[in-house]
């Protein structure tokens, strides 16, 4: 049996698709939430939701070019 895969090549895009994903179910979480659903698995899943998309987050490297005045907002 071979080792588990550690490291993965996603471009960019992928990263999207991945972190909308997320955010849509933390959404649907989010929901069941406020409609009053009290479930330790829920309110666990939606930590281990938000708790991927900092991380996701954290790892970008913003760009801001260098021959230009970056203003953001």
């Amino acid at each position: 049996m071979g080792k588990p895969t550690t490291q993965f090549k996603l471009s960019i895009n992928d990263v999207e698709i991945i972190e909308k994903a997320l955010k849509a179910k933390a959404g649907r979480r989010g929901m069941r939430i406020m409609k009053g659903e009290s479930d330790k698995q829920l309110h666990s899943e939606m930590h281990e939701i938000q708790d991927l998309l900092g991380r996701l987050h954290e790892q970008k490297v913003w760009y801001r070019p260098s021959d230009k005045v970056y203003v953001s907002g």
